[in-house]
């Protein structure tokens, strides 16, 4: 089935958005862009759960229900990580990574 986009252009953009991620969440020392990172790379994911199920199931919507699963992870995810930074910021004054060295209960 042909819907005129090539798969290869999803793919190629899906890869793109993970290794910017990847790069993002290596390279960075906040805490709130490494948290964007791996949000950027949940989303790569969630194009080629689309992408593959339109290629190879046109029927069905598995890929889409596996997609709606990842977002709803991510955003349980994302407000976790978001208390945890805060209370980092009380604790520390700063949400840097190399200054969060030490642990506390």
């Amino acid at each position: 089935m042909n819907n005129g986009i090539p798969i290869e252009y999803f793919l190629v953009t899906a890869t793109l958005m993970f290794f910017a991620g990847v790069y993002g969440f290596i390279t960075r020392k906040n805490l709130i862009t490494m948290l964007m990172s791996v949000e950027l790379m949940l989303n790569s994911v969630n194009i080629n759960f689309v992408v593959f199920n339109r290629y190879l199931f046109p029927g069905q919507l598995e890929g889409h229900f596996f997609s709606l699963f990842v977002i709803a992870v991510a955003a349980s995810e994302a407000a976790v990580a978001i208390a945890i930074i805060i209370n980092i910021y009380r604790n520390f004054q700063s949400i840097d990574v190399e200054k969060t060295d030490e642990m506390k209960f």
